[in-house]
């Protein structure tokens, strides 16, 4: 299994299971309000270039999190 990645790594369409939620302690509850928290499925819908936000889809939700944001959740990929 491989380790960690930030979710800004991932490419566009690309699955994975979230790890752990980096931040403090309003970071993590605002991103588990939107249902991201370990153990989530998540795929990558949109990704803008130089900085912009990613957009993420959670169950039949879709997110757009700011690329700040979307560095602090760590997922692990699909093998």
């Amino acid at each position: 299994m491989s380790a960690p990645v930030p979710l800004t790594r991932l490419l566009l369409g690309e699955e994975a299971v979230v790890a752990e939620v980096l931040g403090g302690y309003g970071c993590v509850r605002r991103l588990e309000a939107l249902g991201i928290r370990p153990g989530v499925r998540i795929r990558v819908v949109n990704r803008f270039s130089f900085g912009g936000p990613v957009t993420v889809c959670v169950g039949r939700t879709e997110i757009a999190l700011g690329r700040g944001m979307a560095k602090r959740v760590l997922v692990q990929r699909e093998p």
